[in-house]
Order: structure tokens, then C-alpha cells, then sequence
């Protein structure tokens, strides 16, 4: 290196650094303080919003409090209720179209009280037939009976008294034609000619006779049996037609409550099973339909106390009274019963009553929380 070089790097070496001659700008604050203020403040919102959104593992109290078990030892028991005679599902016998209902929901019906009644246009058409053939019949009947009409028995008679006329003029001739035959004036075949004529107006009387006899002994019992028997025929064929009118409206057979309307004016019924145009039931006492496992089965004891409450108003105890038990154990009302389930729950049920009066309503079709006394077994 030469000397020149030395001294120079000597110098650039020994001088002092150079400060920039500016005062400070709002770039420089927001850098050097806000920024650091701001990720302070986003670190500390950033824990309080994990600490508050943290899971929460203790148990929150329920929102309603769950029945309480009123026996030591109890079998646990799901049930329904239903009217006093069950719940009937009142359907149309004959497929039509529902032309009136007559009935509300919530109304009280006595046996007899019509529900619904469908067209009957096309029946009441036929009936009239039938009515029209049953007039027609017993007219028949009527005329048969009354044989023979005077009017007739003279004419007869008349016919009679011709036919003995012609014959006697006929046998005037065969006695003319036999002496005239005797003296050989006529010949054989005249003469047999004249007795054959003999012969016809003797069977000409007899019939007019026997006709006469049989208009007087009047109709022929067998015939007046054919004649009642069709006028019995032709009524029976309307009183048929006027049962399926009567069928066309369907009435309640029990007393009690409507408790479901299914059906509107102008809607076409059918006739297939289980189809509940109109649900009745007699709700002065209500019974509880319980489930019972299978497994459970052993511990139930029908002459021990029960006791329900109803889902939603556990607080409220209803003591049930034992009604009867359905001996045949069922699939469960939520499966089908088919061998292809997976699930293969059966219960036994149960039925059990209580008074609704002077308590909080409960209604048909409400689920209540069963408990049954196990202690004796």
C-alpha cells in the first residue's frame, strides 16, 4: 500500500460519525410508542377472550326439576294417556265423498249422534227404483189375491152356454145324418164326419167348463206363494239400499268426547283399516297405558301403589289405580316389530286410572313418568 493510501485511511479512521441534523416526526411517535401500545392492548384483549370463551365443565342445573322416585325401590316406567274406552277412531264403512260434518271438536256425543255423512245422491236415486219395484210387486200380489174378478165369470159362463149350443146343433146333425145314412141317401164318410164335429164340440164344452171352473176357484196357491215371495224380495232389496243410506253417515256408537277432527266437507274417504276421520273417547276418567320392559317384567307386582307424573310439570303426583294387564307382550311403540331390527325392546302393557277432578288437566295423548312399587318383590 503506498503512503498516500495510509494517510488517507488514517484520516477516515480517526474523524468522528456524523449526526443527522432533523427533529423528530409523527412517523417516528407512532413507531416508537403507539405500536407497541396497540399490540399490548390486542395481547391482553386476546387472553381475556380465551379465558371468558373457555369450556365450561361444571354441570348447569336443569331447567326443570326431574320427578323424584316416591318409593325405595321402584320400577321406572314410560306411559301415555288415553280415554276410559280408549281412544276410538270412528271411519267410514263405504268409500265417499264427506258432504257435511257435524261435529266440533271438544263436543259431547251420546250413541247414535251423527258424526259425518258422505253423498248419498246415486243411493237415494236407486232407493226410488227399488220402492217403485216393491209397489209394482205388491200390486201383483194384490191382483192375484182378488181372482176372480166378477166381471169374467159371465163371459165364461157365456162361453160355456155357446159351446152346449154348438154341440147340441152338432148332435141334431149326426142324428139327421144317421137316418139319412140308414135309408142310403148320405154316405159313411158324411156320416163320420158328422161325428167327429160331434166329438169337437162335446171336448169344446168341456174346455169352456174347466175354464169356467178354474176362474171361479180363483189364483193357484203356489202362485200366490211366487207373488208374496217377490214382493218379500223386492223389500228386502230396498231395505238394503236404505242400510247402505243409513251407513253413509257415520255415528258415534259410545258416549263421550270429540277429541280429534280429521275430515272436511268435499274430501274423498276411503275405506282402509286404521284411518281416524274422527278420534272419540270418554275422558270422565282417564287411564294411563304403561310401558313396562320385558325385563322389568319379573320385579312388577299389579297389586302395588303407582304413581305418575306428567312430563313438564314433574312437581304434580297423580296416584294411579290398577285397571288391568294386557297379557302379550309387544314390540315397542317406536319400532316396527320387524325381525330386521336391530332393536328388539318388548314391553308389557299396562293400564292404570285416575281422576282428573280437582287437579291440573292432563290430555290425551300426554306422556307421564311412571314409578311402580318394586319393594315386595
Amino acid at each position: 500500500m503506498s503512503t498516500a493510501s495510509r494517510e488517507s485511511a488514517a484520516v477516515t479512521v480517526a474523524s468522528p460519525p456524523r449526526r443527522l441534523d432533523r427533529g423528530r416526526t409523527v412517523g417516528d411517535l407512532v413507531t416508537q410508542w403507539l405500536l407497541p401500545l396497540i399490540a399490548i392492548g390486542l395481547l391482553g384483549f386476546a387472553g381475556w377472550f380465551v379465558w371468558r370463551t373457555r369450556p365450561v365443565t361444571g354441570d348447569p342445573p336443569p331447567p326443570i326439576a326431574p320427578a323424584v322416585n316416591p318409593y325405595a325401590a321402584a320400577l321406572a316406567a314410560a306411559g301415555i294417556v288415553e280415554a276410559q274406552t280408549e281412544n276410538i277412531a270412528a271411519g267410514s264403512a263405504t268409500p265417499g265423498v264427506v258432504v257435511e260434518v257435524l261435529v266440533n271438536v271438544g263436543d259431547d256425543v251420546q250413541p247414535g249422534r251423527p258424526l259425518f255423512r258422505l253423498d248419498d245422491r246415486d243411493l237415494r236415486a236407486e232407493l226410488a227404483v227399488r220402492k217403485a219395484e216393491v209397489e209394482r210387486a205388491k200390486t201383483d200380489l194384490v191382483r192375484l189375491e182378488a181372482e176372480p174378478r166378477p166381471e169374467k165369470i159371465p163371459v165364461q159362463a157365456a162361453a160355456v152356454r155357446e159351446a152346449q149350443s154348438l154341440l147340441a146343433r152338432e148332435q141334431d146333425a149326426l142324428k139327421r145324418a144317421r137316418e139319412t145314412f140308414a135309408q142310403r141317401v148320405t154316405t159313411e164318410e158324411d156320416l163320420i164326419a158328422k161325428q167327429q164335429a160331434v166329438r169337437f164340440a162335446e171336448a169344446s164344452v168341456a174346455r169352456a167348463q174347466a175354464d169356467l171352473d178354474l176362474l171361479e176357484a180363483g189364483s193357484w196357491r203356489y202362485d200366490l206363494d211366487v207373488s208374496r215371495a217377490a214382493v218379500k224380495r223386492a223389500e228386502a232389496e230396498a231395505a238394503h239400499i236404505e242400510t247402505a243410506l243409513d251407513r253413509l253417515v257415520v255415528r258415534a256408537l259410545v258416549a263421550g268426547r270429540v277429541l280429534q277432527v280429521n275430515v272436511r266437507p268435499g274430501e274423498f274417504v276411503g275405506a282402509p283399516p286404521n284411518q281416524p276421520l274422527v278420534v272419540l273417547g270418554n275422558i270422565e276418567k282417564l287411564h294411563v297405558r304403561v310401558d313396562v320392559d320385558e325385563y322389568d317384567i319379573a320385579r312388577f307386582d299389579q297389586a302395588a301403589s303407582a304413581t305418575a307424573f306428567p312430563r313438564g310439570s314433574l312437581q304434580q303426583r297423580y296416584p294411579l289405580e290398577f285397571v288391568r294387564v294386557e297379557p302379550f307382550v309387544v314390540p315397542k311403540k317406536s319400532l316396527t316389530g320387524d325381525t330386521t331390527e336391530r332393536v328388539d325392546t318388548r314391553v308389557l302393557q299396562v293400564i292404570y286410572e285416575f281422576d282428573p277432578a280437582g287437579r291440573p288437566p292432563l290430555f290425551v295423548g300426554q306422556q307421564v313418568d311412571v314409578y311402580i312399587d318394586a319393594a315386595s318383590r
